[in-house]
């Protein structure tokens, strides 16, 4: 009988002792034994094997009733007997917090007492014997019944430490799993200092200058150093997805991905596979999504189907993409169009300025596994990398995303007639709904002033996506004597093409609406714009003058129905 594959299974005895398919990450043991850093930051993306891998080096170090040698089989770390022979020789704090994902404080922190509180029982047997004093074991009982005091909880991970110490005689290991989930809850929800400044004590105290610290492995998607969490922790390692550390160690490799297709007799689909799920880069490993790969061998007979991008609401991304300046939704079209972009790399996110350029934001969106790395190159002690969507998977998230933002401004019909007349020379009916779409949208996209670059960016944007089965929508690029703003080529030469060109009324020239609208359709004509569409062969070509002016638009053009 096959092996079963393990969906959402993140527990390692589970994996192994259940018959689940195991893609043997072990070596991963092996790196971190060896690394001789104290505290191991690892971002990656979500899903990508974080909670799975630190599972195994919880059932490697932890001392137990339970003799957990035998999961350890047949795996690759069993060839390091060394290594092996740290097997249940250590306590071991495990705390993960991957499902604090409040709405407000008050909860969160209610939900970080818990996890104190439910490791301290987990290691109620301290209260056996004499190893801790009485009032030691008055306040283990305190927080084991909720009634400690908040500084308690806050010193939590530094108490539980000396007193495992104290008992086992034994230095302590502890693994955190997903510590950025609740910040990243804090900074949508508006509660970001409370859970930094709880954070920041939690860890501090167990982490830094902690004489009952072994080792100390966390995971998260982002490094938010700067945040003053780690601040003058210097036994701290942090290895991003553009480390060639642990470039191994999470997600699939070729040949790990090329062996379970094999095993699930589906080979002969790798092809689409690739294009699909592929396209990740760590370090200089090419990397599969792991998540997606199991849940495409689970349900390959349904299809390819972007099975990472829907296991969250992408609220942060939606926020990042939808507040973005001009400058980010003018590359955010080349991305979606195939191309690549090169940007300077901050591996020290700030939450609270992801937002204030775009290099912070294109950061944010390759540490959380919405970019890849093609090209990596250091100038003058900085990163800049050359970035792309890594797969379809992923474009078809930055597609429902563009769509998402019209639908929020006008309904999905409309936006369908109002490219629908658009491209069939119905220039009255799209005006009528352009001019809706405009009200809606600047209040939405307008925060910092430049409402009219943002709609028409976000117009391109939701055009290229619509309209790509049978055009090809370029803003920006040069045609005669200039560039023009947008360009909606016809992939049949004998529907029609469209040049657009955006204004905004100059105020201080005191220019009407009228006249700034008619300014930009003279602009296409005096330029020659419509050039590159007559030499592909179009024939019928409508020229649109669109003025803005704060909510209000207007349109002209010298294109009739009859022609």
């Amino acid at each position: 009988m096959k092996k079963k594959i393990p969906i959402g299974v993140s527990d390692f005895k589970k994996v192994i002792e259940d018959n689940y398919y195991f893609v043997d990450k072990s070596l991963f043991i092996k790196e971190i034994v060896e690394d001789g850093s104290e505290v191991i930051l690892l971002p990656r993306p979500r899903r990508f094997g974080k909670t799975l891998n630190m599972s195994m080096l919880k059932y490697l170090y932890e001392k137990s009733e339970e003799d957990n040698r035998h999961l350890f089989e047949g795996l690759k770390i069993n060839n390091y007997e060394d290594i092996m022979t740290m097997q249940g020789k250590y306590p071991v704090i495990y705390i993960t917090f991957k499902d604090e994902k409040h709405s407000k404080w008050e909860r969160c922190k209610d939900g970080f007492e818990g996890i104190v509180i439910n490791e301290f029982s987990r290691h109620d047997y301290i209260l056996e014997g004499d190893a801790l004093k009485e009032y030691e074991k008055k306040k283990v009982m305190q927080i084991l019944e909720g009634t400690a005091p908040y500084s308690t909880y806050l010193n939590g991970l530094k108490i539980l430490s000396q007193y495992l110490y104290k008992f086992h005689k034994q230095k302590v290991v502890i693994l955190i799993d997903e510590y950025d989930v609740p910040i990243q809850s804090g900074y949508m929800h508006g509660y970001y200092d409370e859970v930094i400044e709880f954070m920041r004590i939690f860890l501090s105290g167990g982490l830094k200058d902690n004489t009952y610290l072994e080792k100390s492995v966390l995971t998260g998607i982002l490094r938010v150093a700067k945040e003053s969490i780690f601040s003058g922790m210097n036994n701290l390692k942090v290895s991003t997805l553009i480390s060639s550390h642990y470039n191994s160690s999470f997600g699939f490799l070729e040949d790990e991905m090329q062996d379970m297709l094999k095993y699930y007799g589906i080979e002969y689909e790798t092809k689409e596979v690739q294009n699909w799920y592929n396209g990740y880069r760590f370090g200089d490993k090419t990397i599969y999504n792991p998540w997606s790969i199991l849940n495409y061998v689970d349900n390959y007979r349904e299809g390819f189907k972007p099975y990472w991008v829907n296991t969250s609401s992408n609220d942060l991304v939606k926020r990042v993409l939808a507040k973005g300046g001009e400058i980010l939704k003018m590359e955010l079209e080349d991305l979606v169009e195939g191309k690549e972009i090169e940007k300077e790399i901050n591996e020290n996110i700030v939450m609270h300025d992801i937002n204030a350029e775009s290099n912070n934001a294109w950061s944010f969106l390759l540490f959380s596994g919405y970019l890849k790395v093609v090209d990596k190159k250091i100038e003058r002690a900085r990163t800049y990398c050359k970035l792309k969507i890594p797969n379809l998977e992923v474009k078809y998230l930055y597609e429902d995303i563009i769509l998402a933002w019209f639908r929020e401004n006008i309904s999905g019909e409309k936006f369908n007639v109002m490219l629908k007349s658009l491209v069939t020379g119905d220039i009255k009916i799209f005006s009528k709904i352009f001019r809706e779409f405009i009200l809606n949208s600047v209040s939405y996209f307008d925060v910092s002033g430049k409402e009219s670059e943002k709609v028409y960016h976000s117009f391109v944007l939701g055009a290229l996506i619509a309209l790509s089965d049978e055009y090809q929508v370029k803003s920006n690029r040069e045609s005669g004597y200039g560039r023009y703003d947008i360009m909606i080529i016809p992939r049949d030469i004998n529907k029609k093409g469209i040049v657009i060109e955006f204004k905004k009324v100059d105020k201080d020239d005191n220019e009407t609406l009228e006249k700034c609208a008619q300014n930009a359709l003279n602009q296409i004509e005096d330029r020659n714009y419509k050039r590159e569409l007559l030499d592909r062969g179009v024939k019928d070509v409508i020229e649109l003058g669109i003025a803005f002016e704060g909510k209000k638009s207007m349109i002209v053009t010298s294109w009739k129905c009859s022609r």
